[in-house]
C-alpha cells in the first residue's frame, strides 16, 4: 500500500466512525459536531483524490452552512440540547439491523460491481474549471431546481419554528372569540 492509500484509508475509519458517533450519541448538539468530523474526513479524502475544488466545497457548504443551519435548527425550534428521553426510544436494535443489513448490500454491490477496476489519476483531475464547465452547461437545471428546493425547505423550517406567525389566539376572558357568538 502506498503512502496516499493509508491516508485515505485512515480518513475513512475516522469518516465511518464519527459517522457512527452522530447516530448513537445521546445528545443533538454533539451529534452536530460529529457530523463536523465526518465531513472534515469527507473533504480529507477528497484532497487525497486530488479533487481540490470538491474538498474545498466540501467544507464550504457542508461544514460551513449544513452544520451551523443544523445548529440554528436546533436553537429555533427550542429542541432539548442535553439528553432526551425521545431520542432515547427503544429500537436502537431494531435500527442496527436495519443500518448493518443495508451497509452489507452497499458493500456487496460495490465488490461485485468493481472487483479489481482501477482508476488511473490524471494530473488535473477534479479541477475547478471542469466541474464548472459540467455545473453550468450539463447540469445548470438541475443546480437551479435544486436551489429553489433549499431555498423553499428554509423558508418552510423557519415558519413551522415559529410560534408568533398565524392568526392571533383570542384574549382570555373577554368572550369575544370565534365561538362567542357575538357579531364583530
Amino acid at each position: 500500500m502506498s503512502g496516499q492509500e493509508i491516508v485515505f484509508t485512515l480518513l475513512g475509519v475516522v469518516a465511518v466512525g464519527s459517522a457512527v458517533l452522530v447516530v448513537t450519541t445521546r445528545r443533538l448538539v454533539h451529534a452536530a459536531l460529529w457530523l463536523v468530523v465526518s465531513f472534515g474526513a469527507l473533504a480529507g479524502g477528497y484532497l487525497v483524490l486530488t479533487a481540490e475544488f470538491v474538498a474545498w466545497v466540501q467544507v464550504l457548504i457542508y461544514v460551513g452552512a449544513i452544520v451551523v443551519l443544523l445548529l440554528f435548527g436546533i436553537m429555533l425550534t427550542r429542541a432539548p440540547i442535553g439528553e432526551s428521553a425521545d431520542l432515547d426510544s427503544g429500537n436502537r436494535w431494531a435500527a442496527l439491523a436495519v443500518a448493518a443489513g443495508t451497509a452489507a448490500v452497499l458493500v456487496t454491490v460495490v465488490v461485485l460491481g468493481f472487483r479489481d477496476e482501477r482508476m488511473p489519476l490524471r494530473a488535473g483531475g477534479g479541477s475547478a474549471e471542469e466541474l464548472g464547465a459540467a455545473v453550468f452547461r450539463t447540469w445548470v437545471l438541475p443546480f437551479e431546481v435544486l436551489s429553489v428546493l433549499l431555498l423553499a425547505s428554509l423558508v418552510g423550517s423557519i415558519v413551522l419554528s415559529r410560534s408568533d406567525i398565524g392568526p392571533p389566539a383570542p384574549e382570555a376572558g373577554s368572550g369575544a372569540g370565534p365561538d362567542s357568538g357575538e357579531d364583530a
